[in-house]
C-alpha cells in the first residue's frame, strides 16, 4: 500500500462522528463519546493510534446519548442518561463526560443522582489500544503487530507496543479506581472500575488522564489532574490566539458566525514545531492530514494573512528547515524542492523532529516563493524576509533545474518511482487530470496552474530584489516571467474553444477538459487581458457554477461526476482562489457571485466550510451536498472566508511602497461591517464599511490609503 496517499479521498469519520483536535493529537468518537465500536475511531497522537477503545458502561449498561457540544476545538461534552429504578420510582441518572484533547486526553465524568435516595453504581471503563498507523486506520487495515503488553502499575493502567525500532505506549491514570486487565501475561483490553455512591441529589466524579509514550519517555500532558484546566496549553494557546487575532463585527449573523468559526478552526489546526515551538506552523486539516503539507500549509497561510500573519512566517521557517538537499527517487527529494507532506506515524516515523518526509509535489516549491513576496509586502520583519530569501532562491534554481525537466520552459512532473504521487498538483487523485473526452494523459505532466505559480513566483522575487535595491536581479525575474507569459498563453490557451488547457501532457498535447485550474491562472496574473472575458465567463458558465461554487470539472466533460474528488465536486479554496483571480482582473459581479454562494453554503453547513462538497446544482437540490468523507475542520476551507472577505473588500498592502488599497465591493448584506485589528507592519488597522463610507484607521506611518482597487500592474504581477 502506497504510503504517500494523502492526495486520495480520506475515509469518513463513522456516522454522526465527533472529531477534537489539538495540534498533532487528535480524537474520533461516537455522539455518545465512546470510541472503538464502528469506523475509525480513536485517540490519535503524532499520526498513531493510542487509544482504539474507550468505553463507558454503568451496572454494565451504555448510557443512553443526549447530545454531543464542542465548546472548543480540542473539547466536547458529552450528555447522556441512564434510565433506572429506585424502589417504586423511576428515574434516569444523568452523565457528563467532559473530553479535552492535547497530548493525550483527559476525560471529566460526573454522575448526577436526580432522586431522594442514594444510589449506588458501578462505573466502568473498557480500555484497548492497537498503535495502528493513522494510515492503517483511514484505509481499514489495522492490524496487531510488534510484542504488546498491558499490565498495572499501582494506579495507572500501561499499554505497550514494541515493533521493528519503535516504541509506543498510553498510560491511563485513574486515581481510585480498581484497574483489572485481561489476557493475563498476554495483551488484553484493561477495565478501568469504580463503586460509586451518590448522594441524595448529588453527584459523583471521576477523572481519567491518559498520556502518550514515544520511545519510552512519557509526554507531558496537557491537561494533567493537578493544575487547573484554564492553565493549560491550549487553553492558554487559544486565549492567546483569540487575543491577537482580528474580530469581525456585522449584522449579518450567518456570516458573523462564518468568521469566528474560520478563526477557531484556523487556531486549532496550527502545529508547534518541537525545534521552534514559538513559531506556529498551519497543518492540512483534521483528522486524517494534521502534518505540515507544503501546498496546503503554504496557501492557507497565504489565505489566512489578515488572520495571523505569523502562521506564514511559522509555515516557511519550518518548510525551509526540510528544504530538499539531495535527489533521492524513494522520496523525490530534490536540492530546493519544498516538501509536500511530513508524516509522524509507526510506517513513516517520526516527522519534524527528523524523520520521514516525501517531496513530491510541483506546486509547493513556487508557491513558497509566492508567500515569501506577499509576507513582504503585509510588512514583514525585512530581517525575517532576508533570512528566507536564500531559500527562495533554491526553490527557484530547483523550478529551473528539476521542475523543467525537458527546458521547454515549463515545469513538469512524473513519480519517480511506482511508489509515489500519480499527480503531484492540487487535483493529486489518480484520477484528478483529464481530457475531455476521459481518458488520462501521460506524464509528464505540467499543469497550467503551476505555470501561474511559477509566473508570479518570478514577479514576486523581481520585487523582492528591487525592495533592496538589486536592480539587475529585479530585472533578470521579471524578464523570465514576462517570457514564461507570453509562452504559456501561447502553448496553454485553446482559440477554437475559448479556455486555457487543463495541462500539457508528455507529448506536449494539451490536456482540453474545462477546468477549475483556469481560476488559478487568474489569480497568479499570468493570463492576457484578452483572454480574461472568456475565462471569467466559462467559469460562470451553468457547467461549471453550480450555485453554490465553480466545479472542479464542468459538467459537460466525459469524466465529470458531482459526487467525485477531483472531477466535479466544488472546494472552497479553490473558489476563494478564483474569486480572487475574476476581481484581479476586474470582473466584480462575477467575484461576488462566487463568494455569495460559497458563504452562503458555509452557513448552511453550520459556519464550517467543509474540505469540499459535492457538485449538484442549487437548481436541483435547494441545499448543498454533503461529500461523504470531507475533512472538517481543513485547513483550506478554515481560510476561505477569510480570503473571500479580503477579496471583496479589495484590501491589497505593499507597506514597502507606502500604499493601501482599499475598495470594498461587499454584497448589500453583508454591510455594515467592521474588522478590528488587522496586523500591517507593526501597526493593527481596523475597517468600517458602510452604506455611506468606509473608514480605515491604525494604518502605519508614511502609508497611504489607496481608495480604490490595486492597479493591474501591481506588485502580483501585471496583467
Amino acid at each position: 500500500m502506497d504510503p504517500w496517499a494523502s492526495g486520495n479521498e480520506p475515509a469518513g469519520n463513522g456516522s454522526g462522528g465527533v472529531t477534537l483536535v489539538e495540534g498533532s493529537s487528535f480524537c474520533i468518537c461516537a455522539p455518545s463519546g465512546d470510541l472503538g465500536a464502528v469506523g475509525p475511531q480513536g485517540v490519535f497522537f503524532r499520526d498513531t493510534r493510542i487509544l482504539s477503545r474507550w468505553e463507558l458502561r454503568i451496572d454494565g449498561e451504555a448510557p443512553q446519548p443526549l447530545t454531543a457540544m464542542t465548546r472548543e476545538p480540542y473539547r466536547a461534552t458529552f450528555v447522556a442518561r441512564l434510565p433506572r429504578r429506585v424502589g417504586r420510582t423511576d428515574m434516569n441518572l444523568l452523565v457528563q463526560r467532559d473530553r479535552r484533547v492535547g497530548n493525550g486526553m483527559r476525560e471529566d465524568m460526573v454522575i448526577r443522582n436526580p432522586s431522594s435516595e442514594t444510589t449506588a453504581c458501578t462505573v466502568s471503563v473498557a480500555v484497548d489500544a492497537d498503535f495502528a498507523d493513522l494510515f492503517e486506520v483511514k484505509e481499514g487495515r489495522a492490524q496487531p503487530r510488534g510484542s504488546r503488553r498491558a499490565y498495572v502499575h499501582g494506579r495507572l493502567l500501561v499499554l505497550d507496543q514494541r515493533w521493528r525500532d519503535t516504541q509506543r505506549g498510553a498510560v491511563v491514570d485513574a486515581p481510585g479506581a480498581d484497574i483489572v486487565v485481561s489476557g493475563g501475561v498476554d495483551w488484553g483490553p484493561g477495565t478501568v472500575t469504580y463503586r460509586a455512591l451518590i448522594p441524595p441529589r448529588g453527584e459523583w466524579s471521576a477523572s481519567l488522564l491518559v498520556r502518550p509514550v514515544v520511545e519510552d519517555a512519557d509526554v507531558e500532558p496537557f491537561f494533567p489532574l493537578d493544575r487547573p484546566l484554564d492553565e493549560s496549553v491550549p487553553a492558554m494557546r487559544l486565549q492567546r490566539w483569540q487575543q491577537s487575532t482580528p474580530i469581525a463585527t456585522t449584522g449579518h449573523e450567518g456570516l458573523q458566525r462564518v468568521l469566528r468559526r474560520s478563526q477557531q478552526d484556523l487556531g486549532a489546526l496550527r502545529i508547534f514545531d518541537p525545534e521552534d515551538p514559538a513559531m506556529a506552523a498551519v497543518a492540512a486539516g483534521a483528522p486524517w492530514f494534521m502534518a505540515l503539507f507544503g501546498r496546503d500549509s503554504l496557501l492557507t497561510a497565504l489565505m489566512g494573512l489578515p488572520m495571523d500573519r505569523n502562521l506564514a512566517l511559522g509555515t516557511l521557517r519550518t518548510l525551509a528547515r526540510h528544504q530538499g538537499r539531495a535527489v533521492d527517487p524513494l522520496t523525490e527529494e530534490e536540492p530546493g524542492r519544498i516538501l509536500h507532506e511530513v508524516r509522524l506515524g509507526a510506517e513513516s516515523g517520526l516527522s519534524l523532529g527528523g524523520g520521514s518526509i516525501y517531496y513530491g509535489t510541483a506546486d509547493a516549491t513556487p508557491l513558497f516563493v509566492v508567500l515569501l513576496g506577499e509576507l513582504a509586502r503585509w510588512g514583514a520583519d525585512p530581517e525575517d524576509v532576508r533570512d528566507l530569501l536564500p531559500h527562495a532562491d533554491r526553490a527557484l534554481d530547483w523550478v529551473l533545474q528539476y521542475g523543467d525537466r525537458d527546458g521547454d520552459g515549463f515545469v513538469e512532473y512524473q513519480r519517480a518511482t511506482d511508489r509515489g504521487l500519480k499527480n503531484q498538483g492540487w487535483k493529486d487523485s489518480w484520477d484528478g487530470v483529464t481530457f475531455a473526452d476521459g481518458h488520462l494523459p501521460e506524464p509528464p505532466i505540467a499543469l497550467c496552474e503551476v505555470q501561474g505559480y511559477v509566473y508570479d513566483a518570478f514577479r514576486s522575487r523581481a520585487v523582492l530584489a528591487g525592495e533592496l535595491g538589486d536592480e539587475a536581479m529585479a530585472g533578470h525575474w521579471a524578464e523570465r516571467a514576462a517570457i514564461l507569459k507570453a509562452e504559456f498563453n501561447e502553448r496553454f490557451w485553446l482559440p477554437d474553444r475559448g479556455w486555457y488547457a487543463l495541462a500539457l501532457d508528455g507529448d506536449k498535447r494539451p490536456v482540453d477538459a474545462v477546468a477549475s485550474n483556469m481560476g488559478h491562472c487568474l489569480w497568479s496574473g499570468i493570463v492576457d487581458g484578452d483572454k480574461a472575458p472568456l475565462v471569467a465567463e466559462r467559469l460562470l458558465s451553468p457547467s461549471m457554477f453550480s450555485g453554490w461554487g465553480v466545479r472542479t470539472l464542468a459538467s459537460d466533460m466525459a469524466a465529470y461526476d458531482p459526487v467525485s474528488y477531483h472531477n466535479g465536486s466544488v472546494w472552497p479554496h479553490d473558489n476563494a482562489l478564483v474569486a480572487a483571480g475574476l476581481m484581479r482582473y476586474g470582473f466584480v459581479a462575477e467575484a461576488q457571485r462566487v463568494a455569495a454562494g460559497l458563504l452562503e453554503a458555509a452557513a448552511i453547513f453550520g459556519g464550517r466550510l467543509p474540505e469540499l462538497f459535492c457538485g449538484f446544482d442549487r437548481a436541483e437540490y435547494p441545499e448543498p451536498v454533503p461529500y461523504p468523507t470531507s475533512c472538517s475542520p481543513q485547513a483550506w476551507a478554515a481560510a476561505t472566508p477569510v480570503h473571500l472577505m479580503r477579496t471583496l473588500l479589495r484590501f491589497d498592502p505593499w507597506l514597502h511602497q507606502g500604499k493601501l488599497w482599499v475598495a470594498p465591493v461587499l454584497p448589500a448584506a453583508f454591510v455594515p461591517l467592521r474588522i478590528d485589528g488587522v496586523a500591517l507592519g507593526d501597526s493593527r488597522v481596523s475597517l468600517e464599511v458602510s452604506d455611506a463610507e468606509t473608514k480605515v484607521t491604525g494604518v502605519p506611518e508614511g502609508v497611504d490609503v489607496e481608495n480604490g482597487p490595486l492597479p493591474v500592474k501591481g506588485p502580483g504581477g501585471a496583467v
